[in-house]
């Protein structure tokens, strides 16, 4: 049975993880495991837009370029999981060859032409250049529910976002072509769960967790469990 193991997960599609604004590939730490402990094959990108310069002015374009180069290096079968903002690189990159699937965690599974300043209606700045700091309170607001030293430790990590990355408009819609599953976060402070709903009704299929915004550092073994039921299906 153990010779088989090998094969079995090859056959299986890779998880590309793909991190949110201010964070970082290091955010999958707790979950990546519990996925590989299931067999999947699990790697991961990082975006430019997010990056300790105060003059970064990679925008959501440089970050969909970068996951186009991963999927293109990783080849085969990918289903792409993208966690909040990374819903549009995501979007944005979904036409490379290979993708089977987008996994959007409380993510922005937009529209042609919307991009998060237009969404949000002016409460995001707009623009070529500059920087935003995370969340004065990004302990509350990302990691409500994630264990005090886990949380600690990841607001410690968070990094700048550029403003070009709210600006850019998604050029296609891609979760229209490429099959798509939404999981929305009930207990999201930095999304509301509502529209995650309205989100959600865009996908071929969608699930909830009674978590925050960020349940791959709250709760990684029930996320792990949740994608690999969906990726069974």
């Amino acid at each position: 049975m153990t010779l088989n193991a090998p094969a079995a997960a090859s056959s299986r599609p890779t998880i590309l993880l793909v991190h949110g604004a201010w964070h970082g590939a290091w955010c999958w730490e707790l979950l990546a495991p519990e996925l590989r402990d299931r067999g999947w094959r699990v790697e991961t990108v990082e975006l430019p837009s997010a990056s300790a310069d105060p003059d970064n002015t990679a925008g959501m374009y440089d970050d969909a370029c970068a996951i186009r180069k991963r999927l293109s290096d990783l080849g085969g079968e990918v289903t792409v999981l993208a966690h909040s903002y990374a819903g549009l690189p995501a979007t944005e990159a979904a036409t490379v060859p290979g993708v089977s699937r987008l996994v959007y965690l409380a993510a922005f599974q937009l529209e042609e032409c919307e991009s998060l300043s237009s969404l949000s209606g002016g409460a995001l700045p707009h623009g070529e250049t500059g920087t935003l700091e995370p969340h004065e309170d990004a302990r509350n607001h990302l990691y409500a529910d994630a264990a005090d030293d886990v949380a600690q430790r990841a607001v410690e990590r968070l990094v700048l976002q550029s403003v070009k990355s709210f600006s850019e408009p998604l050029t296609t819609a891609t979760w229209k072509t490429v099959p798509s599953t939404y999981i929305v976060c009930e207990r999201d402070r930095a999304i509301d769960p509502g529209f995650q709903e309205v989100m959600a009704a865009r996908a071929e299929r969608s699930y909830r967790i009674p978590a925050s915004h960020s349940p791959f550092l709250s709760m990684p073994a029930e996320l792990a469990r949740l994608i690999t039921a969906d990726a069974a299906l």
